[in-house]
């Protein structure tokens, strides 16, 4: 018989009852969407303060590079651990731990007097963040049900997607605002009196839960998984650097590394049923493999294209950082508006909501580059705004609808590595993205003088288009497979439901 604290770290009855009873989760659901939403904005924000810190710090391009590189690398590497770890001991408490010491290490990032501090504060910044990010999708999952679930992951989904995307322009905008020597120290600043402040209303307002007691972390695991997380992602965030060309051997250790881990995981399960990542997430939870696998490549396309427009924009058509960021604005405002209207409509609409947001994306991108290779100058960047914003419309409905639908049907007490497991698949994707689209928008190039700019964003925007394809194809089979086997489109039940397997592992 379950304790009353395994019920409630397992989605039982007290766990939804005090969920649905308590005033403040919609005050503690911002919170973690303020927390969120900088740790996210902070992977992209700093790429337009890189030449200036270059300069202030005498800093050589490689280890520049790290500053962005070292943020990610951490980030994906702590994100399944951090989940299981915060399904063991306490959402809140890991939640809290990661805020404060998020706010520490952007305080010195700020005040780095050099480049290797300012590296090394960063990458420590990666890991809070890493730490951070299972804990926000598992706690919308410990706190809602039924459809206010989908409305606090569509308010989830527009934080993601408005993050990505905005980032150069706030970097932009406090570049402008905090002109001069030194400037760019604003944009880690700005994070402590946010965080302070979310750390304080985060204390009062997110929820106390037991712990699920008798749990033990799959060490092994962990080693096997951040070893080929690591080898898959390095050359990847050392792209620029020729990371790709050089260290490329390392995607087979990589793999091999994950090979061996889904083996041990299977046998860990079967052992002590205690692994760091439950295989029967993929093989056993309804629409979980094909959510985490639509991520995945949807992230390769959405990360990759904003890189490739700021290159457009600044180096073929002149603009500033600033403005670079602008041109691209229309996409974020339509990702917030439909994300935050879709977590209405998942419930009703299930899979069908991401086809069709996925199919809009498509569009929306495919016509903003052809009006950009065959309209001349500053009109093509407006008559692509309406083709953006219809984008950003279809970004909406991917984002937080897909989050709803994957993790639909997870016992919320694996809730946070499951988030964790969601999220290292986003972060891979979108490494492979900013990596591999800016490659090709430079190859387009050639290195010419007269380079053909508008040739080179139709090719990288084009390619970061297929993976979007390739999402929309695993979306509408899902879709069509859930009409065939309950008929209908289904949304999200009011219920977490899972098999008896899941329920019996403690």
């Amino acid at each position: 018989m379950p304790t009353r604290e395994q019920m409630e770290g397992s989605g039982g009855p007290s766990a939804r009852s005090a969920a649905e009873a308590d005033p403040r989760r919609w005050g503690a659901l911002w919170v973690t969407l303020v927390a969120g939403f900088m740790s996210l904005l902070d992977v992209t924000i700093v790429a337009v303060a890189l030449p200036s810190m270059q300069r202030d710090l005498h800093a050589s391009a490689p280890a520049i590079q790290w500053v962005v590189s070292g943020y990610a690398l951490a980030f994906a590497l702590v994100l399944v651990t951090a989940g299981r770890i915060g399904d063991a001991i306490g959402r809140r408490r890991i939640f809290l731990i990661a805020l404060g010491g998020f706010v520490v290490c952007s305080a010195g990032a700020g005040a780095a007097p050099s480049i290797v501090p300012l590296v090394v504060a960063r990458m420590a910044q990666g890991l809070c963040a890493g730490c951070l990010a299972p804990q926000n999708s598992a706690l919308i999952q410990q706190m809602f049900r039924g459809a206010e679930r989908g409305r606090a992951f569509g308010l989830f989904g527009a934080t993601v997607g408005v993050s990505s995307a905005v980032g150069p322009v706030v970097g932009g905008l406090i570049l402008t605002l905090a002109d001069g020597p030194g400037g760019w120290r604003w944009i880690f600043y700005v994070n402590v009196p946010v965080g302070l402040i979310a750390l304080v209303l985060g204390l009062r307002l997110l929820p106390r839960t037991a712990p699920c007691g008798g749990q033990r972390l799959d060490l092994p695991g962990v080693a096997l998984l951040g070893a080929g997380v690591l080898a898959l992602m390095l050359p990847l965030v050392l792209a620029e650097s020729g990371g790709v060309r050089t260290l490329w051997w390392l995607f087979a250790v990589g793999a091999a590394f994950l090979v061996v881990f889904a083996r041990w995981e299977r046998r860990a399960a079967t052992r002590h049923g205690q692994p760091l990542l439950d295989p029967r997430l993929a093989t056993s939870t309804r629409g979980y493999a094909t959510g985490a696998a639509i991520a995945t490549l949807y992230f390769v396309g959405f990360s990759g294209v904003w890189l490739v427009f700021a290159l457009y924009f600044q180096n073929g058509l002149g603009y500033s950082p600033l403005g670079s960021g602008l041109a691209v604005t229309p996409f974020a405002i339509g990702s917030a508006v439909a994300a935050a209207v879709a977590g209405r409509l998942v419930e009703r609409l299930g899979r069908l909501l991401t086809v069709c947001g996925l199919a809009a994306v498509a569009v929306g991108l495919g016509g903003a580059v052809l009006i950009l290779r065959w309209v001349p100058g500053d009109m093509a960047v407006w008559l692509q705004a309406p083709a953006l914003f219809v984008g950003g419309l279809g970004s909406g409905c991917v984002i937080s609808p897909n989050v709803t639908m994957t993790l639909r049907d997870v016992p919320v007490r694996m809730a946070g590595v499951a988030g964790g497991a969601l999220q290292t698949g986003q972060r891979l994707g979108g490494a492979v993205g900013t990596a591999a689209l800016p490659g090709l928008f430079y190859m387009a190039l050639g290195g010419g003088d007269h380079a053909p700019y508008r040739s080179a964003v139709v090719l990288a925007v084009g390619c970061g288009i297929l993976p979007v394809l390739g999402a929309l194809a695993l979306a509408v089979r899902d879709w069509l497979r859930d009409r065939a086997s309950d008929g209908g489109g289904r949304g999200c039940p009011d219920e977490v439901a899972h098999s008896p397997t899941h329920a019996d592992q403690g």
